[in-house]
C-alpha cells in the first residue's frame, strides 16, 4: 500500500487536480462549481475529487441538498515537513562546499608569492 505521502504528490502530479485544491483553497465548493472553469464533464470533475479525497486533501460534507467540497489542510503540514527536511540538508550541502572552496580559496592566496611593486613600477616606466 501506497503511504500517504506518495499519494498526496501522485494527486497533485495533475494540473486540474492543483487547480482545484488552488480553488478550495480560497473556499469550499460543489463539484459543479469546480467543474465551471474546466471544458470537462462533471463526471471528470468528480473522479479528481475522489483521487483528491482518497490522498487526504480534500473532504465532502453534506449541508442540506449541498456536498460541497474542503480542502483539508493538514496534509500541508505532512509535505511541508517532508519538504523542509530535503531543504536543510540541501542547504547543508552547499554551506559545506562554500567553506571548502573558502578554505581552498584562502591556502591559494597564502601560497602566492607578493606582486613586486619595484618591478611593476620599472615596467610601467619604460
Amino acid at each position: 500500500m501506497e503511504d500517504r505521502l506518495s499519494r498526496v504528490f501522485s494527486a497533485l502530479a495533475d494540473p486540474t487536480r492543483r487547480g482545484i485544491v488552488a480553488r478550495l483553497a480560497v473556499s469550499d465548493a460543489t463539484v459543479n462549481e469546480l467543474a465551471e472553469p474546466y471544458d470537462v464533464t462533471v463526471q471528470a470533475v468528480s473522479k479528481h475529487i475522489k483521487v483528491l479525497e482518497e490522498a487526504g486533501l480534500v473532504t465532502r460534507r453534506r449541508e442540506a441538498q449541498r456536498r460541497p467540497c474542503h480542502l483539508d489542510t493538514e496534509v500541508f503540514d505532512l509535505m511541508t515537513k517532508w519538504i523542509e527536511r530535503y531543504r536543510r540538508e540541501a542547504e547543508d550541502r552547499f554551506r559545506r562546499l562554500d567553506e571548502v572552496l573558502a578554505e581552498m580559496d584562502g591556502e591559494e592566496k597564502d601560497g602566492e608569492e607578493a606582486p613586486d611593486v619595484g618591478a611593476q613600477a620599472e615596467g610601467a616606466a619604460s
